[in-house]
């Protein structure tokens, strides 16, 4: 009978122990090595993920319902103020040469605003938000023309702008860019430029809308790739050339007729204006480019649902907008009141109208035919035939009997 001696029981115990140990050891390997093969760290290089890849465990702010509930309490307040006002302008169609230019620019704010609201609550599609942005990005365009038409209107058409200014030196000016102007005078040909330069944006921006559709239809746009392979790039100059060129032709008309314009308030009415267009728009080119310092960063959903860094961008852009807006609302309703075209009236009862009338009103006032017969005068060889819209015209359509 053999006996066992502490010695071979403690060697025993020992060899058990380390076995032991060297197993859990070797599963916890397996696991961390098995959680790091399916969970890509940020910087690590996986393909389709960026440099920037982290995977959120929570939603971002656009994703949830307060997002998109903060957005529609500042949009709907915004689409109030402004209904209102377009209504108030219908209801006092007194002055129609200048008031149909005025419902066109107040309009931007019903589109805007909703088409941002739309495309944050559609914010996890990629593909739908590009087609809301079309629509809103194509009124932009003629939200510009419409305003220098009003500031045409203001002054009495183009024949009596042209007899103000004619033969007058443009002063070189560093803020407006006209250095390269010193020594020659205001022709028609300069008027010519404003305009054609503000109807080029109205015909390229719908022309790029339609570009976009197709190259998202085929997969050759994404928001913020800059790749040389996509269309974003080329897309984005071409529209970064248009709007510089458009807004570079509003402040050359601007300075040489601030002067003229003084009795209609322009200041308020060109910044307001230029705000709501150009601001957004710069705020976009700044997000863009938080975008590619990877201070914007795309989400991977738990269930693979990959949302580009492009794409959370724009979210962000129709956050703001919709936010915006509602300072966009209360600015147009004191840079274009309704209340000096019903000071028209001279009794006290007010004005008999129908909702047919204003109906009537409102289809006569976004009638684009005018911006179409325009562009063909302003880009016709014979273009110094024609006046735009002349004094003669405005005499011609008298107001309303009451």
């Amino acid at each position: 009978m053999s006996s066992s001696t502490p010695s071979s029981m403690s060697s025993a115990s020992l060899s058990s122990s380390t076995s032991t140990l060297a197993k859990a050891l070797n599963a916890t390997t397996a696991a961390v090595l098995g959680s790091t093969a399916t969970s890509p760290v940020p910087g690590s290089g996986v393909p389709g993920h960026g440099p920037a890849s982290a995977v959120p465990t929570t939603p971002i702010f656009l994703q949830t319902k307060a997002a998109q509930g903060i957005a529609g309490v500042f949009v709907f307040a915004a689409l109030f103020l402004t209904c209102q006002q377009i209504y108030r302008h219908l209801r006092w169609y007194t002055n129609p040469a200048e008031q149909r230019w005025i419902v066109r620019i107040l309009f931007i704010v019903p589109i805007y605003a909703l088409h941002s609201w739309v495309s944050l609550l559609f914010f996890n599609s990629e593909s739908y938000y590009v087609y809301f942005f079309t629509v809103r990005d194509c009124y932009e365009a003629f939200v510009i023309y419409n305003f220098l038409s009003l500031c045409y209107e203001y002054l009495g058409g183009e024949g009596n702008i042209m007899s103000e200014i004619r033969g007058k030196p443009i002063r070189s000016s560093l803020l407006y860019g006209t250095c390269c102007l010193v020594g020659k005078t205001y022709t028609i040909g300069f008027l010519r430029f404003c305009k054609q330069a503000t109807l080029q944006f109205c015909l390229v921006k719908p022309l790029m809308a339609f570009v976009i559709i197709i190259l998202q239809s085929f997969g050759h746009f994404h928001d913020g790739d800059w790749s040389p392979d996509g269309g974003y790039l080329y897309i984005t100059i071409i529209y970064n050339i248009s709007v510089s060129l458009a807004l570079y032709g509003l402040f050359l008309f601007y300075f040489a007729t601030r002067d003229l314009l003084t009795p209609f308030e322009p200041v308020l009415k060109f910044c307001t204006v230029k705000s709501v267009i150009f601001l957004s728009f710069w705020q976009g080119v700044l997000l863009a480019v938080l975008e590619k310092a990877e201070v914007i960063s795309p989400i991977i959903a738990g269930e693979g649902q990959h949302t580009t860094a492009g794409t959370v961008s724009a979210g962000y852009q129709n956050f703001l907008i919709c936010l915006e807006m509602l300072v966009a609302a209360v600015a147009l309703r004191y840079a274009f009141p309704y209340h000096i075209y019903a000071g028209c009236i001279s009794d006290g009862r007010g004005r008999s109208v129908t909702m047919q009338s204003i109906s009537s009103s409102l289809k006569e006032t976004m009638n684009p035919k005018d911006i179409m017969t325009d562009a063909i005068h302003n880009f016709h060889p014979q273009y110094q035939q024609y006046t735009q819209y002349s004094s003669e015209l405005n005499s011609s359509q008298s107001y309303e009997k009451l």
